[in-house]
């Protein structure tokens, strides 16, 4: 009989390539090891960074761990700092941003999992 164990540990997340700086390594998700539910996903933000607003078809909750990130949400500029954290409901137009002077690292998890197919990035 096979004893087959209830948990995965993740010791070697996914690195995301990127051309912007920013460090994405994803423990669980699509990349990572085939999960379409959700993705987890530990991100450090360099000063300066910005994305192109876009419009994911995902739920996405974000909890800052150090420095500050901004949230373009509907047209309203949103601030959050180090033991907080936010949940944008999927189908909303957002802006990701850290346009402050040290890097900010955060955890997001997405449900179902992030996929470029799923962002809806503008140009």
């Amino acid at each position: 009989m096979e004893n087959k164990k209830k948990y995965t540990i993740q010791n070697s997340p996914f690195v995301v390539p990127t051309t912007d700086g920013k460090l994405i390594e994803e423990h669980v998700g699509l990349a990572t090891d085939g999960n379409k539910d959700i993705s987890i996903a530990h991100m450090v933000a360099p000063a300066g960074w910005s994305e192109p607003f876009q419009t994911p078809a995902f739920d996405e909750y974000t909890y800052i761990i150090k420095g500050k990130k901004q949230f373009i949400i509907d047209d309203e500029e949103i601030i959050l700092e180090a033991g907080q954290s936010i949940k944008i409901e999927k189908n909303t137009r957002v802006q990701y941003s850290n346009p402050f002077t040290i890097a900010c690292e955060y955890i997001a998890i997405c449900t179902p999992a992030f996929s470029m197919d799923l962002v809806n990035r503008e140009e």
